[in-house]
């Protein structure tokens, strides 16, 4: 077994391993970025995150929910309103998904000086 899958890699006793677990895969942190501007509804996050289906978004917000990330509050109207927004521990995420849009921002999105210079 090659010794990045050996423990304490790939162990839940892995902080690293654990956080991943809770935020990894392709639309969890970017629903988490879109809240920490404030509570939205569910088509409001499907239209800020383009390339989701609705079955992958809901799956996803239930699992963030789960985790204790977010907060869904259910409205008794007729259409249903569903809000979501971040909880008290989704909040203290904030300084990681802003450093991570920072690193995106700085070592994947091509800056304006690069364009003009192609």
């Amino acid at each position: 077994m090659p010794p990045r899958f050996q423990k304490p890699f790939n162990s839940p006793a892995c902080p690293v391993e654990a956080a991943l677990g809770l935020i990894g895969g392709k639309w969890k942190g970017i629903v988490l970025y879109h809240l920490l501007g404030g509570t939205l509804r569910f088509n409001a996050i499907r239209r800020s995150v383009p390339g989701v289906t609705q079955r992958m978004l809901t799956a996803q917000l239930r699992e963030l929910e789960a985790d204790g990330l977010i907060v869904r509050v259910v409205y008794a109207e007729v259409p249903p309103r569903v809000e979501y927004s971040l909880s008290d521990k989704g909040r203290t995420l904030e300084p990681v998904i802003m450093a991570l849009r920072a690193w995106g921002e700085e070592h994947v999105m091509p800056s304006n000086d690069a364009e003009a210079a192609a």
